[in-house]
């Protein structure tokens, strides 16, 4: 059974993402055991120091980081795979027996000061998505891998 943790920075406010997220977390049960931290962003307005305000959020992240866990940055210019691809890398590094910590930056993205603190960066497609919609699509891809590693019919 995989151990994941999620950070993710923003809370849901649109409902039908909190009810998807939900049902992918009981979908999850037999295969993971899912922990989600979610951190307040750090407000951010027209004219602020954007790099400023991705290091204060990074700040909250690292709080949150345990010492011997496999990082994972989700950015736009992390390793794309394709769903076969993610499962085996699920197997690969959740087979060592350590917490997966996958973390979503706002709206703004991730500071650079995280590489320092990640194993891993992937990219969920080339596409753009709203933060908040990347939680819910990494919580499907979860899914997706599990049961791909599974042989369950749910990717066929």
């Amino acid at each position: 059974m995989f151990k994941i943790r999620i950070i993710a920075l923003g809370k849901f406010k649109e409902k039908a993402y909190l009810e998807l997220e939900q049902e992918y977390l009981k979908r999850m049960k037999p295969y993971a055991k899912i922990k989600i931290v979610e951190l307040l962003e750090v407000p951010y307005f027209k004219g602020t120091d954007v790099d400023k305000t991705k290091e204060k959020e990074a700040e909250k992240i690292i709080k949150q980081l345990p010492e011997d866990g496999i990082v994972i940055l989700l950015e736009e210019k992390g390793t794309v795979r394709s769903s076969h691809q993610f499962a085996e890398f699920l197997q690969r590094t959740g087979g060592l027996g350590k917490e997966l910590v996958f973390v979503i930056g706002s709206g703004i993205g991730l500071h650079a000061s995280l590489k320092r603190y990640s194993n891993y960066s992937i990219s969920l497609s080339p596409l753009t998505f709203p933060h908040n919609m990347a939680r819910v699509i990494l919580e499907e891809q979860l899914y997706r891998a599990c049961t791909i590693l599974a042989a369950k019919e749910y990717h066929k």
